[in-house]
């Protein structure tokens, strides 16, 4: 009975490979090239005094909270360039955190972007625009290999929340064009700052800026993340069929289901959404009640989110401080 036992704990161990996957705003990790696309406060050299100095400090600090996190594979956004991304993975090897597979979609005339750094291998990249406007920011799609299974991360940064729910979704429904051309039960991970709360529809609705769209939500509705009856898909409601789409945020204790702070109110706008194969029982699965977000001490200030200073005394300058106003999420995936 005891050999039993040990042969069946080495196959757990064996077949049990996990891998951790993250999302992360970093708030406007600008590069050092005049591109004429920058915010006014990121211009080379200029009048805010972003210079290689505060430039360094921000990749240093940045790559200090993705070490903490440790993901295998994590979606970013408000990356400005190819260059940027790059700097940021010299950076965080110089840390000691070692990623060889990166994808980056450039969105024209976009000054900020997403990006995905992964220790598995990337077996293709694609950008899908939302639409040819310039207006909004391209979705990224990577296809991973995960010890020889395919997994499909999708880094999302809509239309932020200046603008009415119409423009997020116009996103959300690009979004789910493609992922209907997926095949059929292929586990797919939605991840990014989608700039809606995971219950957009309800927190919305009184909104004159934002309801501009009788009720209906890009994350919710389009999304397919509550049913008809508007009631949030549950993990075990997941694979009933293949439409619908289960949000983690319920996994954790609804006082801290949030990651951004706007007049000190916590919102939720930065998301991971599963596809009903990762609870089939079968290939890789989502670690029920592992998702969380990374909110290390280091990252608040006096109660709030400790984002990246900037002094809005005269003159106008950089204080080389602080991280993101948004704080990393996580969810564990197991073989």
């Amino acid at each position: 009975m005891r050999l039993v036992w040990i042969l069946a704990l080495m196959i757990s161990f064996l077949g049990g490979v996990e891998v951790k996957i993250a999302s992360y705003n970093v708030e406007n990790l600008f590069d050092m090239n005049n591109d004429g696309t920058e915010y006014e406060e990121y211009i080379p050299n200029g009048d805010w005094g972003w210079n290689e100095e505060m430039y360094r400090t921000k990749l240093r600090n940045t790559a200090n909270v993705i070490k903490g996190i440790g993901a295998d594979i994590i979606g970013l956004q408000e990356i400005e360039s190819e260059a940027a991304l790059k700097d940021l993975k010299a950076e965080l090897n110089r840390q000691g955190l070692y990623y060889q597979y990166y994808a980056f979609a450039k969105t024209r005339n976009s000054a900020v972007n997403t990006a995905l750094l992964s220790r598995y291998p990337i077996q293709s990249a694609l950008k899908h625009p939302v639409n040819y406007s310039g207006k909004y920011r391209d979705i990224l799609e990577a296809k991973i290999s995960v010890e020889g299974k395919i997994l499909r991360v999708f880094v999302n940064h809509w239309k932020s929340k200046s603008g009415p729910e119409s423009e997020r979704i116009t996103c959300a429904k690009r979004l789910l064009l493609r992922l209907k051309e997926l095949p059929e039960n292929e586990p797919f991970v939605l991840v990014g700052d989608f700039n809606s709360h995971y219950e957009e529809y309800k927190t919305f609705l009184k909104s004159r800026k934002h309801n501009d769209t009788d009720g209906i939500t890009g994350i919710n509705h389009i999304l397919h993340t509550i049913d008809d009856d508007e009631n949030p898909i549950t993990y075990s409601s997941l694979t009933k069929d293949n439409e619908h789409l289960y949000n983690l945020w319920y996994e954790l204790d609804e006082e801290k289901r949030w990651s951004h702070q706007y007049k000190g109110k916590g919102e939720g706008l930065d998301n991971i959404i599963i596809s009903p194969a990762l609870a089939d029982g079968k290939g890789i699965e989502y670690v029920r009640r592992s998702f969380g977000r990374f909110d290390a001490p280091y990252l608040f200030n006096k109660g709030k989110i400790y984002r990246w200073q900037q002094s809005r005394k005269y003159p106008k300058h950089h204080l080389g401080e602080g991280y993101s106003d948004h704080l990393p999420i996580f969810a564990l995936f197991r073989m």
